[in-house]
């Protein structure tokens, strides 16, 4: 029988995280569905946000290092005519197209996304977990104090225009670690002239691993055996398997 303290599982879940939870909140429920002891996951989704979310178990926490390296695709959708403070949909209004604003033209946004393909620098938001003084950038924030960060190289390996609305437009982001899509969402739409925030955001793969692959939660929760849905260590892509593993494990 298991102890309250869960069981020693070894392995890695690919979660589909719902909108409205935070990661810690979805990685913790589903560490009490399949009873594990350990339990970490490899980056984090603000609550809005779906998608993505790898859940390591036991030994596969090991692979936490490299899946942070791992370059993303998100599918972002965007909103034209309105800047928040946040960069995202969570923000308060601090700036507005003009009255006029009617929508963005799909010829001028593939104009302007071209800028952003490659390695480009990105300034962090101050909405942000990054570090300055020990205190991370969100409480400076939440003071109403701003800092100077000084800006990080990123690359966008990949920038596809999936539909344009007028008023908002959804895209597919290829990109290297550390980088924010709600700033990429924000500076896309000073480019434009017409501001943007990011009103909706889903992670579609992380390294090796798809969207195509996860599970949702409540799915998850409504197995008779949770356990089944794990990876185990064995069958992670090469380059991932911990080196713990033993010759056994992997026949």
């Amino acid at each position: 029988m298991a102890s309250r303290r869960g069981q020693l599982l070894d392995g890695v879940l690919l979660l589909d995280k719902p909108e409205g939870l935070s990661s810690n909140h979805a990685l913790q429920r589903a560490k009490r569905t399949v009873d594990a002891h350990k339990a970490g996951h490899t980056g984090t989704l603000d609550p809005f946000a779906t998608g993505l979310l790898i859940c390591c178990f036991g030994r596969a926490t090991k692979i936490s290092g490299a899946m942070l390296e791992a370059d993303k695709v998100y599918e972002a959708t965007l909103t034209f005519g309105e800047e928040t403070d946040s960069g995202d949909l969570t923000g308060h209004i601090v700036a507005q197209a003009p009255a006029d604003f009617t929508g963005v033209d799909a010829a001028a946004l593939e104009a302007a996304l071209a800028g952003f393909r490659g390695e480009i620098e990105q300034i962090p938001p101050m909405v942000s977990a990054l570090k300055r003084d020990g205190k991370p950038l969100y409480e400076y924030a939440r003071q109403g104090i701003e800092l100077e960060r000084p800006p990080r190289r990123i690359t966008i390996h990949a920038l596809d225009l999936l539909a344009c609305e007028g008023r908002t437009a959804r895209l597919r982001v290829h990109c290297s670690k550390g980088t924010y899509v709600r700033t990429l969402a924000q500076d896309i739409g000073r480019r434009l002239g017409c501001l943007a925030h990011l009103s909706a955001l889903r992670r579609t793969q992380v390294g090796p691993f798809s969207i195509e692959q996860a599970v949702g939660l409540e799915a998850l929760q409504s197995m008779a055996a949770p356990q089944a849905a794990l990876i185990p260590l064995h069958a992670l892509p090469d380059g991932l398997r911990p080196a713990s593993v033993s010759i056994e494990e992997n026949l």
